[in-house]
Formats: structure tokens, sequence, C-alpha cells
């Protein structure tokens, strides 16, 4: 990672060159803000490369960033799929997931003409204190003057698996490797289980099938 970019709010990014537009190389990318710490592997080879580099940051942050328990109110796990399509977003996902759902006599009866926002977001909590918690939201990047003009560039429809890990004050010190394992275990579960078959593969098939 050579390319280091520092941003007018305060944060710092540093990540590997940039791909080709529409290439969808492996990439990874570390961001510091005030606040906090985000690090990504775009398109990893396999998933023993993204968790090095994870593991490895994690192992690092302590001592290079002086980071401590104290500093630490939560850490989370993210899995983006991304699938591209020109069209509209918000149908697609509407016809997809909510054809047989009581709102689709709103988003698709009579009245409507065009669907121009549907992005479903889910929180649950994963135990009885709520402090592991997993969100599912669809991202869609459709506009409503692509809709009204009929003219749609292909962009990228994003579904988000987010599991998350909170801290208390009464809970024991934290070990991040711990932790970290733990809510990998949980995302790969969620999206083996609920998130890909019953979300990320009926949008794909329905891309597909779109002209």
């Amino acid at each position: 990672m050579r390319r280091f970019r520092r941003h007018d709010e305060g944060a710092l990014t540093l990540e590997e060159s940039e791909s080709d537009p529409g290439v969808n190389e492996p990439r990874q990318w570390v961001r510091l803000e005030p606040t906090s710490m985000r690090f990504g592997y775009l398109a990893p080879p396999g998933p023993d490369a993204w968790r090095r580099f994870c593991r490895f940051l994690l192992e690092q942050a302590p001592c290079h960033l002086t980071i401590n328990d104290l500093d630490i109110d939560h850490l989370e796990v993210v899995y983006g799929f991304d699938m591209e399509f020109s069209g509209n977003h918000d149908q697609l996902i509407a016809d997809t997931l909510f054809s047989d759902h009581p709102l689709s006599s709103f988003a698709m009866g009579e009245e409507s003409v065009h669907t121009i926002d549907c992005q479903p977001c889910f929180g649950i909590a994963l135990n009885g204190t709520c402090d592991l918690q997993a969100y599912l939201e669809t991202k869609s990047r459709t506009s409503p003057f692509e809709v009204r003009t009929g003219e749609y560039e292909a962009q990228v429809l994003s579904v988000y698996l987010t599991v998350r890990r909170y801290w208390g004050v009464e809970q024991p010190p934290i070990n991040l490797f711990a932790a970290f394992d733990e809510m990998l275990e949980t995302a790969d579960e969620l999206a083996i289980q609920r998130i890909v078959p019953l979300v990320v593969n009926p949008l794909a098939l329905a891309i597909a099938s779109r002209p």
C-alpha cells in the first residue's frame, strides 16, 4: 500500500493504487479517522488473505496507535456483496424481495408508477444483552432523474451484512483476536445461511434475467 491521502475532515487513508475502471482487482485499504480505524479488502483472492490482513492490523494497532481498552467502544465486521445493474435498483429490490410482502400493495399497487426508494435495513440482537448485533442493508444507487428519463448508468447495487460487538464497563478486558474470530464465525454463518441464499442470490438472478 503506497497511496497515502489526507482528507479535509482529518482522516488519513493508506491504500493500494486504484485499478482501471470496471476491473475488480484485489485492493487493500486503511483509513484512520479522529474516532475510529477502518480497513478493508476489496475482491480478496480468498478468505485467508483478508483474514491475515485484518489480524495483522489488529495486532499492530494497539502498539502503533496506542489503542487500549478504554478507547474501544465497538468492533465491526462488514461483508459487502456488489452487483452491477443498469436499471432501476429500487424497482428490482421491490420486485425481487417484496412481491409477496403485505407492503407490496403500496410499493407495487395501482397508484405506483415507479418504485424510487426501496433500501431495506434490518437490525437484530444476537444475545440477550444486545451487545452483539447484526444488520442487513440493501443499498440502491438509482436516482429519480434516471427513473424519470429512463436512461440508466451501470451502477453497483450493494448488500451489506454488518456484525457489531459493543463492550461495557463491567465486561472483562477486550481480547481483539478472540472477538474478531467470534464475529467472523457469526458473520460467516449468517452470510451462508441467510444473506446469500435469501437476498444476494435472488437479486443476482433477477439482474441476470433482465434484458
